[in-house]
């Protein structure tokens, strides 16, 4: 069993490695090919409205086939995708050469959508990886596992973006190339090395041995009172916090008047927070605290910190105020997936996770649309307001409709009952 985590969460940091690599770099490469500020928006956010329709589909997939092959097929769609990015840049040169400057540009804009888009599709995997855990974890150790993951995720994150910065000074292409490579070497890792986690033994103890891959299947989730509500839950957390994601930056610098490199410490900061916080302090709580008490503290806690960071008068009270951010993200991102897990049948979950990840993925498409405008209009206070306001309904909402679940009730009994019976090695 170790040797299965260590393999899929060295999966996921090698692929959001790669991620990450390219993605502050895309709006460069776009404007170097002449694209304006609303076509390089579209280009970002292509990615998102793509994952809107892999994640979902991709999870599906792997109930019915097997986490395996669907990780493989997916990784070996983001290795092309990388591989078109990184070739886009000798193209467009070739083309300017050959015909002209503009028609090079537009080839080379539709080469990037294209890039951005087949990454898109096949790159929700972590939903496929999250089932992977799920299958090889009991109800105990679910969320340990599962924060293992969102912390490979968050360093994948802190190490990619200056990666890729530095490897920039060497032509756009050249992170490209590295995330391509870095894709290839992830294939060939869980070609040779992840056995498949949803063997013949799990699939004899399921209701329905090869669910369906359709619309109405993946939407029955959403119909379910405990299911619906943790799904309806993750929207307007991952709303409230995407759009803290998408607009600091341009909060930080019209509030404080920090330069890319204080901003790029800050957000490391909150970022290795989080990866402690997912790596290490998860699996400590849901020992001590149900899971559904953790879930109502981390909604409350995270309304606070956001008040907190609108009324920040300075950058010190800034730091203060992210590290409940940080913490209350962390355990919410942990807790909705894990929970999720133990509330669906056993052929269910890489679809909700997948329709999960799908949800996450829609906020980061409205988030900087609804932080832009207010921060424009209204001033640096105002995200973190609308946020802190999204965050309190979300918290009464947990309140009246996850804490104290009867289901929630069941999975803490299943979860005491694999506790009990551990010790014996049954």
């Amino acid at each position: 069993m170790n040797k299965r985590l260590f393999s899929i969460i060295l999966v996921v940091f090698i692929d959001l490695l790669g991620f990450s690599l390219i993605l502050p770099l895309l709006p460069y490469y776009a404007e170097k090919y002449g694209a304006t500020q609303f076509v390089t928006g579209l280009l970002v956010a292509s990615y998102a409205a793509m994952q809107l329709i892999g994640a979902p589909l991709l999870g599906r997939l792997s109930d019915r086939y097997g986490r395996r092959p669907v990780l493989l097929a997916s990784v070996f769609g983001t290795f092309l995708g990388f591989l078109l990015l990184g070739f886009a840049d000798n193209i467009g040169t070739a083309l300017a050469n050959a015909f002209n400057p503009q028609a090079a540009n537009i080839f080379v804009l539709g080469i990037l959508f294209i890039s951005r888009m087949v990454d898109g599709l096949t790159g929700g995997n972590l939903s496929v990886a999250q089932a992977y855990i799920s299958d090889v974890t009991d109800a105990q150790n679910r969320s340990k596992g599962l924060g293992m993951i969102g912390a490979a995720f968050g360093l994948g994150f802190i190490i990619g973006p200056a990666t890729g910065g530095i490897l920039s000074q060497y032509g756009y292409a050249i992170p490209g190339f590295v995330a391509a490579v870095l894709s290839f070497g992830n294939l060939l890792l869980i070609y040779l090395w992840l056995p498949e986690s949803l063997t013949e033994e799990k699939r004899a103890e399921m209701p329905e041995k090869k669910p369906a891959v359709t619309v109405a299947a993946l939407g029955k989730a959403l119909t379910r009172p405990f299911t619906g509500a943790l799904l309806t839950t993750r929207f307007f957390f991952g709303l409230a916090f995407a759009i803290f994601q998408t607009v600091f930056t341009l909060y930080a610098l019209q509030k404080f008047n920090l330069q890319a490199r204080d901003t790029g410490f800050i957000l490391t900061y909150v970022g290795v927070l989080s990866v402690i916080v997912q790596g290490f302090l998860i699996g400590r709580l849901t020992k001590r605290y149900r899971e559904d008490v953790l879930i109502l503290l981390g909604g409350g806690l995270m309304t606070l910190s956001l008040i907190g960071w609108a009324l920040a008068p300075s950058v010190f009270w800034l730091l203060v105020v992210l590290t409940p951010t940080a913490l209350s993200g962390g355990v919410l991102n942990t807790l909705l997936s894990s929970t999720l897990t133990k509330a669906v049948e056993p052929q269910e979950v890489g679809g909700i996770l997948g329709l999960g990840s799908a949800i996450e993925s829609a906020t980061r498409i409205f988030a900087p649309i609804i932080g832009g405008f207010l921060l424009q209009s209204f001033g640096t206070w105002s995200p973190g307001a609308l946020g802190a306001i999204i965050m309190l309904g979300v918290t009464i909402f947990i309140f009246t409709s996850i804490f104290n679940h009867p289901i929630a009730a069941e999975i803490r009994a299943k979860t005491n009952q694999q506790t009990a019976i551990a010790p014996n090695g049954d």
